[in-house]
């Protein structure tokens, strides 16, 4: 319990988590159903968080799109630690020529916007939940690349890699058996925080248009088409913003947490 926001955070992501898992068993109704004399329905008894203007139950379709927003953002955190992790790492091993090559590109990768170089990269693959994920992966390798370059430059030159290149370990040995478990805490960090504001952009390109497409639910979506009727019904529109809302909060306040007690500095100041 010394750790609040980390067990906090961990908290709100197993709970979002099992919801998501459990949604085809938790969601009273189907997401895609459509009810028309129930349309923009208050919460209540029958919908207890209301219906959207398509008399869609907004509960259900919250649930569902806690999966499309977990899995997509999964998969593009997970597309950006596997490339820009390994180049990082690998150019910060080699060094020379490749070291400077690979960096230049991460610093142009870095130079767009994030929004502006995933809808161009969205532009070349088309809209989807696919494309929304690669597109979010590319933004994010060269956090990745930058985050783990710099600790490898240093693991590299301590004495049990020296000890391990002595006895004639192979590169890629080293790096999985010596490098990696030392970078362990840097990668849980940055995963997680990357995490929280990979579900902003996935919400804000599906909120768009560009990312995952009707009739998948999509609380970005759901955002989107339910700004036109705030002034009847601002259910849809306040459910699904809370739902984005604590998703992100929750990997946010779980990588903080992470931090704190992974920080072997911040550790021992405690």
């Amino acid at each position: 319990m010394k750790s609040p926001l980390l067990w906090l955070g961990a908290a709100l992501v197993a709970v979002q988590a099992l919801a998501a898992l459990s949604a085809p068993w938790l969601a009273p109704f189907d997401p895609n159903a459509q009810d028309i004399l129930a349309r923009l329905a208050r919460p209540g008894l029958r919908h207890l968080l209301g219906t959207d203007n398509f008399g869609r139950d907004t509960l259900s379709r919250a649930l569902f799109g806690y999966r499309t927003l977990f899995a997509v953002s999964a998969a593009s955190v997970a597309i950006a630690l596997t490339i820009g992790g390994g180049i990082g790492v690998w150019a910060a091993w080699r060094g020379g020529w490749f070291d400077r090559v690979a960096m230049r590109a991460m610093d142009v990768l870095f130079a767009f916007p994030v929004i502006l170089l995933a809808i161009g990269v969205i532009a070349v693959l088309g809209p989807g939940a696919v494309g929304t994920a690669i597109a979010i992966g590319v933004v994010y390798t060269p956090i990745f690349a930058r985050t783990l370059r710099a600790p490898t430059l240093l693991l590299k030159n301590t004495d049990y890699v020296a000890a391990a290149r002595a006895i004639g370990a192979t590169d890629r040995r080293i790096i999985r058996l010596h490098l990696l478990p030392n970078l362990a805490p840097v990668i849980l960090v940055q995963t997680s925080l990357l995490l929280s504001t990979a579900i902003l952009v996935e919400a804000s390109l599906s909120f768009l248009g560009l990312g995952t497409q009707p009739p998948t639910a999509s609380l970005g979506r759901m955002l989107s088409e339910s700004r036109s009727f705030l002034t009847f019904s601002p259910w849809p529109a306040v459910f699904s913003g809370a739902a984005i809302l604590l998703a992100a909060l929750g990997f946010n306040l779980l990588g903080d947490g992470l931090q704190d007690r992974l920080d072997p500095r911040l550790r021992s100041r405690g």
